[in-house]
Formats: C-alpha cells, structure tokens, sequence
C-alpha cells in the first residue's frame, strides 16, 4: 500500500512539476520580465508594413506591434521577417510574436497557435492595362506570380490543380511583395491576387501606373497574430489583446490611417465566431 501511495504522490509532483515549467516557459513572461516584445513584422508589404522616408519601420502591422507592446508595459522591438520565414522566426524564437497578416490554416496551425482574425484583406486581381485581363475567371490561361508560402499563391496553385494547368496557365513564386509587383511591371507575369487597400496605396504612389484592379478574387484572405503552439498564456493574453483592440475602437483608428477611409472589413465570416 505504502509503495503505491508513493507511486502516486511521485506522479502528483511530477504533474505540477510539469504545469509549473509550461508556466514559467510562456513568453508573456518572459516579455514582462524583460520589458522587450520582438515582433517578427513583414516590413515589404504596405500599407501593413513598410519602412517610411526615415526608413523606420511604419504599417498596420507595426502600429498593432506596439500598441500590444504598451499594453504589456514593454518596448517593441520590430524584426524584420520576409513572407516564407514568418513561422520560422517564431518557432526558432527569434521573435515573441508574428505580427504579419498571416492567414490561420489547420497546415499551420499545427505549428503556432492563432488568435483571431485582426485584419482581413479583401483581395483583388491586379494586372497591367495591356493584358487584356477583365476579371478574374481570365487568367485561366495566364502567367501568374505570388509570394512564396502566401494564401494567394495556395489559391492560383489550386486553380492549375483544377485545370487551369491544361489551359496555359503558369505560376511563379516571388521571394517577397516588391519583386512580384517588379515582376509584373516587366511583363514576366500578366497578373497577381493582392488586398485591395495595398492597390489602391500602389495607385496612389503612382509607382506603377501601368497596374489596374480587374475584379475581386474569390479569396478570404483573414490575418490572425501567432504564438508558439504551445503557449496557451500568451495566446489567451493575445486574444483579449485583439478582442480590446476592436471594442475600444482602435483597430477601426488603425484600419482607418493605413487603409484609408473606405468601410471597415469584417473580422469574422458569416456564421462563424472565431
């Protein structure tokens, strides 16, 4: 009897030993302790990111970074986190956080954790005006790029899966956002799926005057903030985080000053609470 009731006290203080460690091991401790929040931000996709004519970082994204940062009481650190090593940063902790419009999907999600959406990005067909590309059912037969590990590019890969491939179509992967819009103003691809606000900003610049918007795409391209997985103190602090951000009204005065004045996206799909 006594062997077994020591059997089980042993397993009891191995348990709390456990929960204790999975404890102190969440970030948001760490981050507390240290006054310091890395955000891993993408700096090479405005309005989200970008640098400004000080080359200081600047975006939606960058605003969500340290609006988080001063609610945790720390400084933000931005680092610097092109499309395809997002998730990496994070799960080698080289940064707390991904603050990158990143879509939530179950692929990765079995790799970070997601809160929910804190953006959405109404996503549009871009072309030059020499394409003759009207909407998007044309680009079936096509030449088309994106970002390497972006939504965008899994929605033309399943398009080609579909048959898209059988009629001429082609697909490019791009290492980052300027050299798809590079791209597409050398006429190596006639068209590429981006969020509408980045369009408009492009037309603004007046970088590109040869691209013009042909129709939406039949994309919800929803971003949500990642921890890593297993960081359920820090995901469920980033949740509140998001929820706060939108009822007290400064996610719509964040939209608003990068994304300009048009309606507010919505942050959950029909009939689906997050």
């Amino acid at each position: 009897m006594k062997t077994i009731v020591k059997a089980l006290l042993a397993t009891a203080v191995a348990t709390f030993t456990l929960a204790a460690q999975a404890q102190a091991d969440s970030a948001l401790d760490t981050i507390i302790k240290n006054k310091k929040l890395r955000c891993g931000i993408m700096l090479d996709s405005p309005p989200a990111g970008f640098r400004d004519s000080n080359n200081e970082p600047d975006g939606y994204d960058v605003t969500y970074c340290k609006d988080m940062a001063k609610a945790l009481g720390a400084e933000p650190e931005i680092v610097e986190t092109p499309s395809p090593d997002r998730i990496p940063a994070l799960v080698s902790n080289r940064i707390d956080v991904l603050i990158a419009s990143t879509t939530p999907t179950p692929a990765r999600a079995l790799t970070v954790a997601f809160t929910q959406p804190y953006t959405n990005n109404v996503m549009a067909v871009v072309t030059r005006k020499d394409t003759g590309i009207a909407k998007y059912s044309d680009l079936a037969s096509k030449k088309l790029g994106g970002v390497v590990g972006t939504t965008p590019e899994q929605l033309f890969k399943d398009e080609m899966g579909k048959g898209w491939e059988g009629t001429g179509a082609t697909y490019t992967g791009f290492a980052s956002d300027a050299e798809t819009f590079l791209a597409l103003q050398q006429g190596k691809i006639d068209a590429i799926v981006i969020n509408v606000a980045v369009f408009n900003s492009l037309s603004q610049s007046g970088q590109f005057p040869e691209f013009v918007m042909a129709g939406l795409a039949p994309l919800a391209d929803f971003g949500s903030i990642a921890v890593k997985r297993d960081d359920q103190q820090f995901l469920n602090w980033a949740r509140v985080f998001v929820f706060t951000q939108v009822s007290n009204g400064r996610w719509a005065e964040v939209y608003h000053k990068y994304y300009g004045d048009g309606p507010l996206p919505p942050l959950t799909a029909e009939g689906i609470n997050f």
